[in-house]
């Protein structure tokens, strides 16, 4: 057990090719809060946790980041949102598992610079 564990994740870094064309996907057809950028990045607000878009320092970063599941409520609603946004995506909402008397629901799609992306919602089947 460590003296200093591990208490939440502070921010997740998204690899971006362009800031400009990224910056309002994320702000305009996610929704999410932009806090403040540079000419570099952009930090963005998701319920307390911060979300880093940055064009990488050297190739060594510049690959597709790792899938973000966004947790939303009405997963058909958003979907729809979005879809009529003109968002990307990969599949429709659709049931992934069931333990007992909750569904997990998902769907994946792409923001503007090809990283995948998630929504996924937890409902009383």
């Amino acid at each position: 057990m460590s003296n200093n564990p591990i208490q939440k994740i502070g921010q997740i870094g998204i690899p971006v090719k362009n800031l400009d064309r990224a910056i309002p996907f994320y702000q305009e057809q996610l929704g999410l809060r932009l806090l403040f950028n540079t000419e570099t990045m952009a930090f963005f607000d998701c319920d307390g946790v911060r979300l880093l878009l940055s064009i990488p320092e050297n190739e060594q970063f510049a690959h597709p980041s790792s899938v973000i599941y966004f947790q939303v409520e009405k997963m058909n609603e958003k979907y729809e949102e979005l879809l009529a946004k003109g968002v990307s995506f990969l599949d429709e909402p659709h049931v992934v598992a069931k333990v007992g008397q909750t569904e997990t629901w998902m769907t994946f799609f792409r923001d503007t610079e090809d990283n995948v992306l998630a929504f996924i919602s937890e409902v009383m089947a």
